[in-house]
């Protein structure tokens, strides 16, 4: 790709070293399915599978690798969980920082009688763990919440918020899209008991892969959204009741389980502190000079330890979408205009309904990179 790519929230480039070698390899050498013949190459491609899921659970510290469930990307998880979980009557708890990945789906469920309420977060998109404890009610059932936002970098309390939803015995279902690969994540320690994530973010994984693990308490409770063909009890018209065939109804992409299989190879190597301090020094580095130039306002926390690789500007005397272009037409910066999918959040943030311009970075940039960045916005907005 030609140019200097920071819209890594909205997908990472370039991909970890080794996942492109893996699909093609997947589809030049083997290309088979997984659970249907007696020969080699699909049991090899079934080993490559359930290795996948159990790095996926030493990366998460997810207890069970037949309760990693794939998908083809998060919005797709969340769909699952929510419209399998939640009842007409239930009563469900948003930050207001959500994406619409969460939005969509439970404004669906409003319209079949399931309640909803919003906890406000401040025009920093931080929450206040005490505030969400003010709507809790006795027919709440669960949190649903992002573990940071892809606005404005803001990273939420899920630890705090873990403890206050398992002290009210309520399910806490966590969105994972923005911090997957950049922050160390232990399912047990935030006392989750859904996580949903994508491949192709932080994950560096290819895109159409995705997935969500539950614990055994959900598992039970998850009505699944498809049902099919698992390969398994095939006697049977009823979907299997164990895991993960229950919600793995008819053909994975396996081409794209492949390449998040290298891409967390690859993670594991590397690090995620070492990527994380790589990420977080760059977007200091970004938030420390552009707020030298007149007429750029940062949008979130300026503190380094508070967010992730995500800066958000709005331009006080250019049109955001104006800005995104020229940048990318007159210096080959790749960036995110506009609302981003989160309405929600941009509401909270100050900045609907003209949005941002998004810069969001990843460890395979340098420093040179955000110099080139700066100059090109000093000395031309």
């Amino acid at each position: 790709m030609d140019g200097l790519y920071l819209d890594n929230a909205a997908t990472s480039f370039p991909k970890a070293p080794g996942v492109a070698d893996a699909v093609a390899g997947f589809l030049t050498n083997s290309g088979c399915n997984i659970n249907r013949g007696l020969y080699t190459a699909s049991f090899e491609a079934a080993n490559i599978v359930y290795e996948t899921r159990e790095l996926l659970c030493s990366l998460f510290n997810f207890p069970k690798p037949e309760n990693v469930i794939f998908t083809k990307n998060i919005t797709e998880s969340l769909n699952v969980i929510l419209k399998g979980l939640l009842k007409p009557g239930d009563h469900a708890i948003v930050s207001s920082m959500e994406h619409n990945a969460v939005m969509r789906p439970l404004a669906s469920l409003a319209e079949k009688e399931v309640e909803l309420s919003t906890v406000l977060c401040n025009n920093q998109g931080e929450l206040r763990t005490s505030d969400l404890g003010l709507h809790i009610r006795s027919n709440t059932k669960a949190v649903i919440m992002t573990h940071a936002s892809n606005v404005s970098g803001t990273i939420l309390p899920l630890e705090e918020v873990g403890k206050l939803c398992k002290e009210h015995n309520l399910f806490f279902i966590i969105d994972c899209a923005q911090t997957a690969g950049f922050l160390s994540i232990d399912f047990v320690r935030l006392n989750a008991d859904a996580l949903t994530f994508t491949g192709h973010k932080g994950l560096l994984g290819p895109q159409g892969i995705g997935g969500f693990y539950l614990n055994d308490k959900l598992v039970s409770l998850v009505e699944p959204l498809i049902e099919g063909g698992t390969g398994s009890a095939s006697e049977s018209v009823l979907q299997p009741n164990y895991m993960p065939d229950r919600f793995e109804a008819g053909t994975l992409n396996l081409p794209g389980i492949y390449g998040l299989n290298a891409a967390l190879k690859y993670l594991s190597a590397e690090g995620i502190v070492t990527i994380r301090e790589k990420e977080l020094n760059l977007v200091h580095r970004f938030i420390q000079d552009v707020q030298t130039i007149p007429g750029v306002q940062l949008i979130g926390p300026d503190q380094k330890q508070d967010r992730t690789g995500i800066a958000s500007l709005n331009f006080l005397k250019h049109d955001n979408a104006e800005v995104s272009y020229h940048l990318f037409k007159d210096f080959g910066v790749m960036t995110r205009c506009g609302l981003h999918c989160a309405p929600s959040a941009h509401h909270t943030l100050g900045t609907f309904p003209h949005g941002t311009v998004r810069f969001s970075f990843s460890h395979f940039n340098s420093i040179q990179d955000v110099d080139y960045v700066i100059d090109s916005l000093r000395k031309n907005f």
